[in-house]
């Protein structure tokens, strides 16, 4: 395949903007040199990575596998020079870090493959468990750093954080909704649908203190750990969710399309970050770890789409 780095920035830029002529001025070109890349980049590929619709450039399933593929091509070539510009941590060492089931799932991987691609003498453990007890491991120092939902922080005067990512709430929709006819829902629109709810992380009460905020008991109709469950179960129609922007894809594994709107409410986003103990030394690969990740929030953040 003849894939050049531009078509693949070109391509990051239509699918963040879901715009050419929003990507032709970020990246400040002609409009036409960016048609004339996605078509030679659809052509090698041999599929349609956009639907040409009214609401913009929307990726077609082919697309959305195929940006997780240029989001990593990006991520190795920029990995690339940095291996040659950082000194690697002194003798390797090792790194321990603490990640939430939700975390683990939805951040933890590309972030841990470039720590690793970079700094690849470093001894790696990953500990997964409920927030409250990793928060008592890197109090004790039995982890270096964790990568948790900071927003729900517990111990603020004994760990110190640094949010790198916020996620904002949407409503998961079945494709042909009625609901899909409006650009914001609110809570009391979707008081009468069936509603699937996550209990991961707590999900499902933080999400139950919102409904009680707002005065209306949801109809919910099931409960699950698993947000791929959930997918499915909103894909078929069998309910709607309220979930995090992070943890949205547009298909099920069924292959049915599920859609998304912001809320009209305005909730307190669900926030990822790093956490460590306050005052403590930090060993070189920690700091080396919330160097990477730091940068890597912020290549997330030149990457991230508006609206769908």
């Amino acid at each position: 395949m003849n894939i050049t780095l531009k078509q693949v920035r070109y391509f990051i830029a239509v699918a963040s903007s879901q715009s050419v002529s929003l990507a032709a001025r970020d990246l400040h070109i002609s409009q036409s040199a960016i048609t004339v890349a996605l078509k030679q980049l659809e052509q090698e590929v041999g599929a349609a990575l956009f639907l040409r619709t009214p609401r913009g450039m929307v990726l077609t399933q082919e697309g959305h596998q195929f940006l997780r593929h240029s989001e990593r091509i990006m991520a190795v070539v920029a990995d690339a020079g940095r291996a040659l510009k950082v000194r690697e941590p002194t003798g390797g060492g090792t790194l321990t870090i603490g990640v939430t089931a939700l975390v683990a799932g939805y951040y933890l991987a590309d972030l841990l493959a470039r720590y690793q691609r970079v700094y690849p003498e470093v001894d790696v453990k990953v500990v997964e468990d409920q927030q409250r007890f990793l928060e008592h491991l890197l109090i004790g120092g039995e982890i270096d750093v964790g990568l948790l939902i900071s927003s729900a922080l517990s111990n603020r005067d004994a760990l110190a954080s640094d949010t790198l990512l916020r996620s904002p709430y949407l409503v998961w929709l079945p494709a042909n909704h009625r609901l899909l006819a409006l650009d914001e829902p609110s809570l009391s629109d979707l008081a009468d649908q069936p509603l699937v709810q996550l209990t991961t992380d707590d999900m499902h009460a933080i999400t139950q203190r919102h409904w009680r905020e707002a005065g209306i008991k949801p109809r919910t109709v099931l409960r699950t750990s698993s947000v791929e469950a959930i997918r499915s179960l909103v894909g078929t129609g069998i309910g709607l969710a309220v979930l995090p922007d992070m943890t949205y894809r547009p298909w099920s594994l069924e292959g049915d399309r599920v859609e998304v709107r912001p809320l009209k409410e305005v909730f307190p986003t669900i926030d990822i970050g790093l956490i460590w103990r306050k005052g403590s030394l930090l060993p070189e690969p920690a700091r080396a770890f919330i160097e990477l990740a730091r940068e890597q929030a912020k290549l997330r953040a030149r990457q991230s789409r508006p609206g769908r």
